[in-house]
């Protein structure tokens, strides 16, 4: 509780840090940030092996990204819907968008992401104490996509869940991520934003399948004594505008038994399809615009900066336009935020660290950079994080990790498949029944009961 007796956000916190420059000098020469204090706890910190140890900071060591090779252009949609290609770049800034085909899901583009940024961090699999996976389009409500992600990668150590926050959803998971660290409990997290929104999508609605596509983005996350990764992070939602930006799925009101209530009503009252997203357009646009301003100088302050001081920008990519009206609020040149929307569309959880990805090919991020990351969407929710990037770029993946790393996947494919020969013999054994073997059972006991009351009712017949 603070001094007014209010509740303390639990998801703001900051570490301040001193620059190269003053750590050496002692001064700051205007274009770095003040000097501040640690702002740690004042017990001492347990660590991994439950000693006390030094504060720990989250920094970013890799990163990947993955997406269908399949592309999807406005002209291909104008065969769809009635749109056209001016009309989406002109609204939107979408030029075109990847599609997952039958056989691509979020979990396999989620592992393929995963592998490049284990790559680049060049650690193994089995050194990863925490896998997350930020995604609206699960292949199961349970288990969860991380789950899969684990056994695949062999990531025998981790623990795994997936985290539900729509298009803030990566911004989120890295939070969650980077409190673990800071707290001491785990040294490496894998986190992963994966989308096949394709799936969801109404493509007779042409004010939402214009929008989105499919992809995934991951980073490995590094507990350090060096001072700088993650420095501030603030987290935001607002519930009430929960039907804005949805996508019902099995117990939702907007979809249980509702058909017959809707019919022979206007389009606003129509009910909301089960599997299929949902969005008011308009008043997502404005929601957007208003929170992102806020969040960025809010995030920025508790990190001790000012927004002259970044030098980055890395926003959900949702519309070529909530990007300038942000860029154009906080009087920021918008050179300094990356977009990539004209080539990717709106892939929710997924883009932020896509759009990391490439800012990181073409050169957009260095050393000693102070970089935002922004999300927004359903919830409604929003959040946003600042790191000071310390993570040379001109690190290789080693041949011998790269050669230790495959011998991991070809050792968690074995693996599986030696569980589950071996549990099959073992419920032969203990005389635990299949599931088919259930069903059997079941289905002769409810045959028995048939003939016992058909013959019942016989015997009454035959009595009269």
């Amino acid at each position: 509780m603070t001094e007014n007796g209010s509740n303390q956000h639990q998801s703001h916190w900051r570490i301040p840090f001193l620059s190269k420059k003053q750590s050496k000098n002692g001064n700051s020469n205007g274009a770095n940030p003040p000097i501040r204090l640690p702002n740690l706890p004042t017990l001492p910190i347990l660590g991994f092996n439950g000693r006390n140890h030094a504060p720990r900071y989250a920094h970013i060591i890799g990163w990947g990204m993955e997406v269908p090779s399949r592309v999807l252009t406005n002209r291909d949609l104008e065969a769809i819907v009635e749109t056209n290609d001016e009309w989406i770049r002109t609204r939107t800034g979408i030029q075109e968008r990847r599609i997952a085909d039958e056989r691509e899901t979020t979990a396999q583009l989620a592992l393929k992401a995963a592998r490049k940024a284990l790559s680049v961090a060049s650690i193994l699999p089995t050194d990863i104490d925490l896998i997350i996976v930020a995604t609206s389009t699960p292949e199961h409500i349970f288990p969860s996509t991380a789950s899969q992600i684990q056994d695949w990668l062999g990531a025998n150590k981790a623990g795994a869940f997936d985290l539900s926050a729509a298009c803030s959803g990566f911004v989120y998971a890295l939070d969650m991520a980077a409190a673990k660290i800071r707290a001491g409990d785990i040294r490496y997290a894998l986190v992963i934003g994966a989308e096949t929104m394709s799936r969801v999508l109404d493509w007779t609605d042409r004010g939402t399948c214009i929008l989105f596509g499919d992809g995934a983005g991951a980073v490995v996350l590094a507990a350090k004594e060096e001072m700088g990764g993650v420095l501030s992070s603030t987290l935001r939602s607002d519930g009430s505008g929960w039907d804005l930006l949805g996508l019902p799925t099995l117990g939702s009101r907007d979809t249980y038994l509702m058909d017959y209530k809707y019919r022979d009503k206007s389009d606003d009252e129509q009910p909301r399809l089960m599997h299929h997203l949902h969005m008011n357009g308009r008043a997502v646009f404005r929601f957007a615009t208003r929170v992102i301003t806020d969040s960025i100088r809010e995030a920025v302050k508790m990190a001790g900066l000012e927004i002259e001081q970044v030098d980055l920008i890395v926003p959900h990519q949702a519309n070529q336009r909530i990007i300038e009206t942000a860029a154009k609020s906080l009087k920021m040149p918008l050179e300094k935020w990356y977009s990539n929307v004209h080539k990717y569309g709106n892939t929710s959880a997924a883009s932020i660290p896509i759009a990391l990805c490439e800012a990181i090919e073409e050169g957009r991020i260095q050393e000693g950079q102070n970089i935002v990351f922004v999300g927004f969407g359903g919830g409604l929710t929003w959040a946003t994080m600042v790191l000071r990037w310390e993570t040379s770029l001109e690190q290789q993946p080693h041949k011998i990790m790269d050669v230790r790393q495959q011998a991991v996947y070809w050792y968690a494919i074995q693996r599986r498949a030696i569980v589950r020969r071996w549990r099959r013999i073992f419920n032969r054994l203990a005389g635990s029944p299949t599931p088919n073997a259930t069903m059997r059972q079941l289905r002769n006991k409810l045959r028995e009961q048939e003939t016992t009351k058909q013959t019942s009712e016989e015997k009454m017949e035959s009595w009269e």
